[in-house]
Parts: structure tokens; C-alpha cells; sequence
């Protein structure tokens, strides 16, 4: 019988406790950096400010790949972006609540790295 009240006790918690195993912004920088399979930041930089991914030679001439900067645009913009097929971004089927966890995560990054300017 005590083993049943712990278990009943353990599965309550683990299901309406309010405790979060990682805080909103580990869950995003989580997801910045892996949100399935290539991180954003291969691309777009460590705060989204873009990035130069490669150097290369098409027909003699040389060329760059570039990401771009993601931390100036709005919500809205960053939403379609993400769900709009594009040459060379991979095609991540993220949820809303996924791309507002990242625009957050870009956002609060670009405020720390401003204030510490």
C-alpha cells in the first residue's frame, strides 16, 4: 500500500507538478542548436547576426554562401521563413511554440550581446 502512495504521489508531480526539468531558455538554446539535425548556428551565427558558411568555385568564379542575419526580423517574418522552402535551408516542419521558443532565444541573445557592448 506504501508503494502505491509514493507511486500515486511520483506520477501526480510528474504530471501537474510546476517544476520544469530546463528553464525556457535551455529549451531554446537547445533547439537553436540542434532542432533537427543541423543547428541554426551553422548557419546564422551564435546570435543569429549570420554567418559565412563556405568559400567556393563555380565556373572559375569564386563565391560565398552566406546565412543571414535572423535577429532583425519580426516574428511574423521569422514564421514564414522557417516555413517556406528556400535553396540551401533545410526544412525543419517546427512547430509554432518551436519557432517562438527560437525567435526568443534569438531575441534575448542579441539584448545580452548589446547590453554587454
Amino acid at each position: 500500500m506504501k508503494n502505491i502512495l509514493i507511486l500515486f504521489t511520483l506520477l501526480t508531480n510528474s504530471l501537474f507538478g510546476e517544476t520544469d526539468f530546463i528553464t525556457p531558455i535551455e529549451y531554446a538554446s537547445q533547439l537553436y542548436k540542434n532542432p533537427r539535425g543541423i543547428g541554426c548556428h551553422h548557419c546564422h551565427g551564435d546570435i543569429g547576426q549570420g554567418k559565412l558558411v563556405a568559400i567556393y568555385t563555380h565556373r572559375e568564379k569564386k563565391k560565398e554562401f552566406r546565412g543571414p542575419a535572423i535577429n532583425n526580423i519580426n516574428l511574423n517574418k521569422f514564421y514564414l521563413a522557417l516555413n517556406k522552402v528556400k535553396k540551401g535551408m533545410p526544412r525543419y516542419y517546427l512547430t509554432f511554440k518551436e519557432i517562438k521558443a527560437l525567435y526568443f532565444f534569438i531575441q534575448e541573445n542579441k539584448k545580452v550581446n548589446e547590453d554587454g557592448k
